[in-house]
Parts: structure tokens; sequence; C-alpha cells
């Protein structure tokens, strides 16, 4: 996933969401032109063509970010980049919620199937093959471009949202790691399909999906190494007397947290929020689970009133 930090350019906030632009876009917006330059009597239209491009990429992923508002969750970023583009959102850790917000971007994508198909059906009967061919061929290229966007997005491999709305689905029978763990082995499968794909029509693949093959990998990979973390602490035993307020999930019962002055493992509700090590306190505690940082004492499910706490989670800085 592209960073913030690492060439994106702010291009406006609507809504409170602000859009990012990774400088690599203009490099493969370039080189994506430049291919398709004969397919218009005027490179203008390619233009136009990439730029509807943009648009319907940033729909998507405003389908995404005010989904996961709707129930409660937060989403203020967005960055396109040559890949596609990243909706920043981190909706509540519940199947339900996490399955609206991932279902909305697609869906975005179906709302502009039938007009796509009007549009096509009205170029058709004009005759705009013979009296408007660049309009033509561009009205078919949006239809094209949106049904291969809604089409590839849906495959069920992780991290696409195909992949992401079936490990929601799962969630709601396994549970949150092994849910993911399911998604991200039926991934890899998918990219093995994919593979096959990419190795036998290279030409209708191309170098960007290869690139993106890659990345899907690591992402399958990442994601899988994470699944197994959620089984692992999903299966130790729960500290009674507190609950995340955010998805009410009872912490674990271990030392998951880590000091970040002395890098030494704790666990912060056994100590009030103080590392037994090195002594520093902190202010706020991270949710393994949800991640969601509150104080300490908004964890408390019942008998720590009237105790002060500053507690720390996960590398968290006082």
């Amino acid at each position: 996933m592209p960073s913030l930090r690492q060439g994106a350019l702010h291009l406006f906030r609507v809504a409170g969401i602000d859009v990012f632009l990774h400088w690599s876009w203009f490099l493969v917006a370039i080189i994506e032109i430049e291919a398709f330059r004969g397919r218009y009597s005027s490179v203008s239209w390619n233009i136009l063509e990439y730029l509807t491009l943009f648009v319907i990429v940033l729909l998507h992923e405003f389908g995404h970010a005010l989904a996961c508002r709707s129930v409660g969750g937060k989403a203020d970023r967005i960055m396109l980049w040559p890949l596609g583009g990243v909706a920043y959102v981190n909706p509540p850790q519940r199947p339900g919620a996490q399955l609206w917000s991932l279902a909305a971007g697609p869906l975005v994508n179906v709302a502009l199937v039938p007009l796509t198909l009007i549009a096509y059906g009205l170029a058709s009967n004009a005759e705009w093959a013979q009296t408007r061919p660049d309009l033509y061929t561009y009205v078919l290229a949006v239809g094209w471009i949106n049904g291969i966007l809604l089409a590839f997005n849906l495959l069920p491999i992780y991290p696409l949202d195909g992949g992401q709305i079936l490990r929601s689905l799962l969630w709601f029978f396994l549970g949150r790691g092994r849910s993911l763990a399911v998604a991200t082995v039926i991934g890899f499968i998918g990219l093995i399909g994919y593979g096959v794909l990419a190795v036998v029509g290279r030409s209708t693949l191309g170098i960007w999906g290869i690139v993106m093959g890659g990345y899907l990998l690591m992402s399958c990979w990442g994601g899988l190494k994470t699944a197994r973390v959620l089984i692992r602490n999903e299966n130790l035993p729960r500290r009674p007397g507190f609950a995340c307020p955010a998805c009410r999930e009872a912490p674990p019962l271990a030392e998951l947290w880590r000091c970040s002055h002395c890098r030494q493992n704790f666990d912060t509700f056994a100590t009030g929020g103080v590392c037994p090590h090195c002594g520093a306190r902190f202010d706020t505690t991270m949710c393994i689970y949800c991640f969601e940082r509150r104080p300490l004492r908004e964890w408390a499910a019942s008998g720590i009133e009237g105790r002060s706490f500053a507690p720390f989670a996960n590398e968290q800085s006082r």
C-alpha cells in the first residue's frame, strides 16, 4: 500500500475526506496514453479516457469511505496510485460493518453499469460509429473500463474487495482470525490461476498485470501471517474486569504490549499502564483486535474506579 508521505500530492478535500494522488500515477498515465494513442484520431481522447478511469476509481473509493462512516467507522483519506485506489478506512470490527464497508465500493461500479449500457445504446442508435467514431469508441471504452474494474475487484483474492468480502462473510461463522486465514488461502489458490493467465496471455495482462500479481501475492502472505497472530491471540485466556470500549473484546491475559522506551513486552492491564522494566507511563492503550486507542479507565468493566492509570499499547509513544 502506498505511503502518504512518499510523493503523494494532496488534490482536494470533500466531506472531510482528503484525496491524494501518488506521483507515479502521472508516469503510468503517460505510458498508458502513449500505448493506446492509435485508438483515437487525437490524443485528447486518450487523455479523456484515462481521466474517466481516474473518476471511476475515485467514486469506487468514496463508496468504501462513505459506507464505512455510515456504520460508525473512520474514513478520512483516499490515495490514487497506478494499481488503483486505496481508501484508508477503519470500520468497526464487526463482520456486518466490515461487509458493508467493503461491498459499497463494487456497488458503485454496479450502479454505473446501466448508465454505461444506456450510453452505448444511444451511441449505437445514433450511428456514432460512422458519424462520430471517437465519441463512440470513448463510450464503448468507458463501459469496458467500469465492467473490468468491477469484475477484477470481485475476484476472491485477498486483499481485493472480493477476497475481503469473502473474509467478512466467513467471519460470521469462523471468527476474525480463522476467516482471514481461509480467505488468504483461497487467495493463494486464485493467484495460481492468475499466474497461469499471466504466463499464457502475457500480451493481455502486460507488465502491470504482473506487478499487480506480485502485490497480491505479498498481500496474501501478509494476511496469512496476520491471521496466525489473530488466531493465537483469540485462543489466549482473557483478563476479567476489562473490555475494549470500541469492540467490547476482553484483552488477553498476556504480555503483548511493548514499551517504546526499553523495547520490553509487558501486560499493561496488570501494571496500570506502567512499564515494569523502565517505569515509563503512557496515556492510552491499544486494543489488539480493533486497534482503537483509549485510556485504560475506559476499559474498566468493574472494580477499578478511583485508580489512576496511564496505559500503553504496541509501541505507542507518550
